[in-house]
């Protein structure tokens, strides 16, 4: 839930005559979510938003399921995805339902001759490996390893890369992203007990105003189609807005890890929710400090939720055989817990530098086939004991 913010120039009231120094009209731009329930912002344009030239292609970017019903727990090698090019191409869904879709991708190079627009779902993207520079209508926003931005439905973007060895984690969320509501007070404000605060989340400072026409390609998503649409202006040609619907970035190294004397439950690592899926981030931490702790997380059982855990970087102390770029899958209705041999390890260890995402979803997550070319097949037998 981000705060209020504005940038660039605007009119003292709204809907009200903003003129530019020619003496005609900015155009204004009421960019909201929810009907008119949800959060929005109010943008002033150097020309109508509005202006399409061409539909040139529409096309479907919806993923192949393999597996509609799954009770098996997967373990994926996330950096097997293979780089490609161009940013939509690389990106692959891997896990899917009606709520969310979870995304790697390794794009090689920055967009150059194209914006995009995610009418579907808010974007939650994850840094990995790389840095650059998140360009939106809204404002740009710097990114580097480590980094989460929250792009929301409905943001004109493009994505400039440093290099080209890059790697992403992205949820994309059909229901809204916002900061979990037992960290707000009634006004919103993130409270004392809050892992992370307001001057953690970084909105844009920097606005680009270009006043061009010409021929524009906007390739939006919606239904899991894809149409390449052509606009007779910039799409970045906002010369000021206000409110509360834009883009911010926050770093899973700002997030202040909840430690106690016994081992604390998951949500204690909440750093995003929605109405339909949790986001957990699991960060470098002392461990728990009771004489007879058992640091290790206990077997415990997933009845209403599915349960994804991309690991980024450190020791993963609860797996065997994990690494950087790994997913595990650990679905609704059977229960999960450490390795053989990972409690015993984990006894008088007094720290972690485990760096990791987590998502749990409250409807099934469906197996892609790009993701069963990520998998390893016997990941659900390695809780298996052997004399």
């Amino acid at each position: 839930m981000p705060f209020y913010h504005k940038l660039g120039k605007i009119p003292h009231k709204r809907h009200t005559q903003f003129r530019k120094p020619d003496g005609s009209l900015y155009s204004e731009q009421l960019f909201g979510t929810i009907g008119f329930d949800g959060m929005s912002t109010n943008s002033y344009h150097e020309h109508r938003p509005t202006q399409v030239k061409e539909i040139a292609k529409q096309y479907s970017v919806a993923p192949k399921i393999a597996k509609h019903n799954n009770m098996q727990s997967y373990k994926f090698k996330g950096f097997n995805v293979q780089p490609e090019k161009d940013y939509l191409q690389s990106r692959k869904t891997v896990l899917t339902n009606s709520d969310c879709s979870i995304i790697l991708a390794a794009p090689q190079e920055s967009q150059r001759d194209y914006f995009y627009k995610n009418t579907d779902a808010d974007e939650l993207i994850f840094i990995h490996k790389g840095s650059g520079k998140l360009r939106t209508h809204l404002g740009n926003l710097d990114f580097k390893y480590g980094d989460y931005l929250l792009v929301p439905r409905g943001i004109i973007y493009k994505i400039d890369f440093d290099t080209d060895d890059n790697r992403l984690f992205i949820v994309e969320s059909r229901r809204p992203i916002y900061t979990p509501k037992r960290y707000r007070n009634w006004f919103g404000q993130l409270l004392e007990h809050s892992p992370y605060c307001e001057r953690d989340l970084r909105r844009p400072q920097e606005l680009e105003t270009h006043d061009e026409k010409g021929d524009f390609l906007i390739k939006i998503k919606k239904q899991d189609d894809i149409f390449e649409m052509t606009y007779a202006t910039h799409p970045f040609d906002v010369v000021g807005y206000d409110g509360y619907n834009y883009p911010y970035a926050f770093s899973i190294h700002d997030f202040e890890p909840i430690t106690g004397r016994i081992h604390q439950p998951p949500p204690v690592h909440q750093t995003f929710e929605t109405d339909a899926f949790v986001v957990c981030s699991f960060v470098p931490r002392l461990y728990d400090y009771h004489p007879e702790s058992i640091p290790a997380p206990y077997n415990h059982s997933n009845i209403d939720s599915d349960e994804v855990l991309y690991y980024v970087d450190g020791d993963f102390m609860s797996r065997n055989d994990i690494d950087a770029g790994y997913i595990s899958l650990h679905p609704a209705g059977i229960p999960h817990g450490p390795h053989p041999g990972a409690t015993e390890r984990s006894i008088g260890k007094e720290k972690t530098g485990e760096l990791a995402v987590m998502v749990d979803t409250f409807k099934p997550l469906k197996v892609t086939e790009d993701a069963l070319k990520l998998a390893d097949g016997t990941y659900y037998q390695s809780w298996l004991e052997h004399d």
